[in-house]
């Protein structure tokens, strides 16, 4: 887990302990199977992770980057960030709200009305810069509840580029090690970038530090 201050990443000779080619999800597929691995990732141009850490096609090899991921509670992996609701570059007027109640490292934090949850180690989501804080190797999730008024939700999405939408009134935002949750109705999920069934809770989600090694 990387500090203030510190030095990311290790010099190493190593050959990486497997490949993996594709998106984000592809790359937390194979964290479950080889969790602790040394990972040269060939991304594609959907992978919001290799932008987050500069990683690109024909990048030179030598560092090992230790990087987090986050679990769900039916051992699901993500190694950029979990959308719960609608997402915000899709936040339209017509998006529906749902009832949440969230806990963050076993304290209450909030409970209410909102149309979307994120809980990202990563920055990006296709390539929008929506959580400006995220870092994959800190040790933490960001967490952002999205509470925006219809005529905000417009206003907002051309702010996302540049990560100029927060800080905003209504975009909770938190880092934690642990979320707790629960939603009434099931919310829709996508899990990089991925759609998933609709979200069934009470469910936890946590951070898993140094999960694997990214070879760059």
């Amino acid at each position: 887990m990387i500090r203030p201050g510190e030095e990311w990443g290790s010099p190493t000779e190593s050959p990486a302990d497997l490949e993996v080619r594709g998106g984000d999800a592809a790359l937390a597929r194979a964290v479950v199977d080889a969790p602790g691995a040394l990972i040269r990732f060939h991304p594609d141009p959907t992978s919001d992770l290799a932008r987050a850490v500069g990683l690109g096609p024909g990048d030179t090899l030598g560092t090992a980057l230790p990087l987090d991921v986050l679990t769900l509670g039916d051992g699901t992996l993500a190694c950029n960030m979990g959308i719960f609701g609608t997402a915000p570059d899709r936040l339209r007027w017509s998006s529906p709200a749902y009832e949440l109640e969230i806990r963050l490292d076993g304290r209450s934090w909030f409970a209410g009305q909102a149309t979307t949850l994120v809980i990202a180690i990563g920055q990006f989501l296709r390539g929008f810069d929506l959580v400006p804080r995220g870092h994959p190797g800190d040790g933490k999730a960001e967490i952002q509840v999205y509470e925006l008024r219809r005529t905000e939700r417009r206003p907002m999405r051309a702010r996302l580029a540049t990560g100029g939408h927060v800080p905003h009134p209504r975009i909770r935002g938190r880092s934690a090690r642990t979320i707790e949750l629960r939603t009434r109705p099931a919310m829709p999920a996508e899990i990089d970038g991925v759609p998933r069934p609709d979200l069934t809770t009470p469910t936890t989600v946590e951070v898993v530090p140094e999960a694997y090694r990214l070879l760059l």
